[in-house]
């Protein structure tokens, strides 16, 4: 059975980082031996100099916007929406798709990430720059107003992809509460509840929807996500979550609910920043994304996780908050749960074999400890670090190359697109 070999081992499950060999068998990790213990191939030989972590998780993004990065820069929300970013979506085709998925691809499998959940328009092409590429996704096709139509391509989508190769799984994908009548969003609601499907949602971004909520609507928004059904979906995630009341957390606490926090893209638009410590002590799953690469501009979680650790310590004035290991924890099996992959975000026996091979033989890991892994990746280390990502046991990035992706292709296509969108 292949193996990973003489790594230095860490997880949430672990207090301490160790070393030893992971043994891969049928896509999971079938033991964690003591180094250079275990038999046949080596997928990777780490020499003791690598650190193997859970592949990181991208909760939330929108990856074919990497066509988009850079349009409407430095404007709000709403007005670079709508000036800037869906009057080019209306030109997208699902070429156009087609090349910024796996240009996203090609981006974060170099920076370990081994899973994402994604919304966008063309979802069939996203999902097979899934299979083609190894990685694993949660997909879910952009419904914005109340068009059957939408609905019904995402039923399609739910049908060709869901559980397709252990790989993928599928949401329903209202777009938002502004952009979807609550008539509809309690029928696509209803719909996920018979199908057993999630629901992927963008949730209280900006301080104007939360306005909206009690002089439009006349209510609370806990009393919305329960009222329209939302709450009973299979997996319920909610992107961004910036303007959640901190005393209505209790009611969204709950096993099926995820937020995922987007800080980068929430600053950068102006948003506002969530209340990560009241989530946290509220008990409510966080998750970790990038959002899209037109809002972000990268797609690099170890930039987010650093940014996320260090924008809430100083926000509260309070260096314990927002810790390492939590952070961590929101990018690897936080994530992995969310979107519908309850088997990954560990390294243990059963585990699905996703994780990330990290150099640590370069000054920005001199002193670290077994006990100081975590704080050494989150706030020393880099994704220049990544030296394989690997997925379902299969070595996908490695050393600065991809096996499964001819990136030469893929950035030409991108390249190309990109200039026919902005003409």
């Amino acid at each position: 059975m292949p193996a990973v070999r003489n790594a230095l081992i860490w997880d949430t499950g672990r207090d301490l980082a160790e070393y030893g060999d992971i043994v891969i068998k049928d896509g999971r990790i079938s033991s964690v031996t003591a180094p250079n213990e275990a038999e046949g191939p080596i997928l990777y030989d780490c020499r003791g100099k690598c650190l193997v972590l859970p592949g990181l998780v991208n909760a939330h993004t929108h990856v074919s916007m990497t066509l988009l990065r850079g349009l409407g820069e430095e404007l709000p929300l709403m007005e670079w929406l709508r000036k800037k970013i869906f009057p080019i979506e209306d030109r997208l085709t699902a070429q156009n798709i087609r090349s910024g998925a796996d240009l996203a691809v090609m981006e974060m499998l170099a920076a370990g990430v081994t899973c994402f959940a994604d919304m966008y328009y063309f979802m069939d092409e996203v999902a097979m720059s899934v299979l083609e590429s190894g990685i694993r996704a949660a997909l879910c096709r952009g419904i914005m107003g109340d068009d059957p139509g939408k609905l019904a391509e995402n039923l399609a989508l739910a049908e060709t992809y869901n559980g397709r190769e252990g790989r993928i799984t599928v949401q329903l994908g209202p777009h938002a509460p502004y952009t979807v009548p609550r008539p509809a969003l309690e029928k696509i609601a209803e719909t996920a509840r018979d199908k057993n499907l999630g629901i992927h949602f963008h949730w209280l971004e900006t301080k104007g929807e939360l306005d909206s909520f009690r002089n439009e609507y006349k209510m609370e928004p806990a009393d919305y996500l329960e009222q329209t059904g939302l709450l009973g979906a299979k997996e319920l995630i909610l992107a961004h979550c910036v303007w959640h009341p901190v005393d209505q957390l209790p009611a969204v606490a709950r096993d099926n609910v995820t937020f995922v926090h987007n800080p980068k893209s929430n600053m950068k638009l102006g948003s506002g920043y969530a209340p990560i410590k009241e989530f946290i002590s509220s008990g409510v799953r966080v998750a970790l994304g990038t959002d899209g690469a037109a809002s972000n501009n990268r797609l690099d979680m170890w930039d987010e996780m650093r940014f996320a650790a260090l924008l809430h310590k100083g926000y509260n004035l309070d260096p314990t908050v927002a810790g390492a290991r939590e952070i961590l924890k929101m990018a690897t099996v936080n994530g992995s749960r969310g979107v519908g992959f309850r088997d990954a975000g560990f390294i243990a026996a059963g585990q699905r074999a996703d994780m990330m091979i990290v150099d640590m033989d370069n000054p920005r890991y001199v002193g670290r400890d077994p006990g100081s892994v975590p704080e050494f990746v989150v706030y020393a280390g880099s994704s220049r670090d990544v030296r394989a990502t690997i997925v379902d046991g299969k070595v996908l990035y490695k050393d600065g190359e991809f096996t499964t992706l001819d990136s030469e292709k893929i950035l030409s296509a991108a390249s190309r697109d990109r200039a026919s969108l902005t003409r």
